[in-house]
């Protein structure tokens, strides 16, 4: 299989379906580097498990509690929030017998 490269800095497609298509294709490399990170980490202690039950319940905190200005529905932002952090650590599996 090929290495993807991902431009960060690339500029977005003029059209809106091509700029929604490009958003999500980046924030899809960044749940997957986040989620790569926090595993790596995870790995990294002397119990993964836990470490990751505590690190997912600050990332729910944080979510619940932060202040989001400027919009009128901030509880349907919030909702998209907290399943982005269910999504994120739903991603991460154990390692496969193979």
């Amino acid at each position: 299989m090929g290495a993807v490269l991902v431009h960060i800095g690339a500029q977005l497609p003029l059209n809106s379906e091509s700029t929604m298509e490009e958003l999500n294709g980046r924030m899809l490399a960044c749940q997957i580097l986040i989620t790569g990170l926090i595993a790596r980490v995870a790995n990294e202690r002397p119990d993964p498990l836990r470490f990751l039950t505590d690190f997912r319940d600050e990332i729910k905190a944080v979510v619940k509690g932060v202040n989001i200005a400027g919009m009128d529905n901030t509880d349907r932002v919030r909702h998209f929030a907290q399943q982005s952090v269910d999504e994120l650590f739903s991603l991460m599996k154990p390692p496969s017998a193979d």
